[in-house]
């Protein structure tokens, strides 16, 4: 079944430029070849990042994409240095410090793109 098989994070935006500009300016992915003129691939790590343009951009009100990391604070830091501004959310349980949403060992950060996807970081 599905156990052993990769999967695909898939993000629909409104502007695929603009989604570019944020994914590989910000963010830091970089695409992968495609023929397809409304999709971009990104391989990042050993998973691979859909956008593609759609009417429906943005209306998911949940996380859509995690990225494991060894060190939320760096990946904070330096996602900040490119513009990204991070969200910050009650929740039972963490204790929010700087823009980092401390549970136990486990830290986390969230984030938006262009057309309001939210994004996480999770790491220690």
């Amino acid at each position: 079944m599905l156990g052993a098989k990769d999967a695909t994070a898939t993000v629909a935006v409104s502007d695929l430029g603009v989604a570019r500009k944020f994914y590989e300016g910000s963010v830091g992915l970089r695409p992968l070849p495609s023929e397809q003129p409304e999709v971009v691939e990104y391989k990042t790590g050993n998973a691979t990042l859909l956008v593609y343009r759609s009417q429906f951009a943005g209306t998911n009100k949940a996380t859509a994409v995690t990225w494991s990391v060894d060190n939320t604070e760096e990946e904070v830091r330096a996602l900040k240095s490119k513009g990204v501004v991070f969200e910050h959310y009650d929740m039972p349980g963490a204790t929010l410090k700087g823009d980092v949403h401390v549970m136990g060992p486990m830290k986390a950060a969230w984030f938006k793109d262009p057309d309001g996807n939210i994004l996480a970081i999770v790491g220690r």
